[in-house]
């Protein structure tokens, strides 16, 4: 059994979710500049997506749902991903922000919190906190 058959269907189902929500953030823009598409492969070899399976998601984005964790901390870490998505080029343009409005609301946050909460992470992101420290400064 390979290390991949470890995870449930749904878990890679979920990891495919977040990547696209990573990738929307990228083409929000309407491109993808050479920092975005490095943290995207990253971010893919990190998921154990496979080079084939992101052209499909990149080509298919529609198809891939916001899937809120079920917890607080596992949703503070996909924030993280989607808030260094935004600053992998060193610029969060207008695009990117409204989209990341919607992304919060889809993790779970509150609606009435996601401005607040938005602002929190370019703010941490900004300053180059790790994941950790990240999750940590939400407390």
């Amino acid at each position: 059994m390979s290390f991949s058959d470890l995870y449930s269907s749904g878990f890679k189902q979920r990891n495919r979710d977040h990547f696209a929500a990573i990738v929307r953030i990228a083409l929000s823009d309407g491109i993808i500049t050479e920092e975005e598409e490095a943290f995207i492969n990253r971010t893919a070899f990190n998921l154990e997506i496979e080079e084939q399976e992101v052209e499909t998601i990149k080509a298919n984005l529609e198809n891939y749902p916001i899937n809120p964790p079920s917890t607080v901390e596992r949703r503070l870490e996909r924030l993280y991903d989607l808030a260094r998505m935004v600053f992998a080029d060193q610029i969060a343009d207008e695009a990117e922000k409204k989209l990341m409005n919607r992304l919060v609301i889809g993790l779970g946050f509150p609606t009435e919190k996601a401005e607040q909460i938005i602002s929190h992470s370019f703010e941490q992101i900004q300053k180059g906190s790790d994941e950790e420290t990240f999750v940590a400064s939400f407390n």
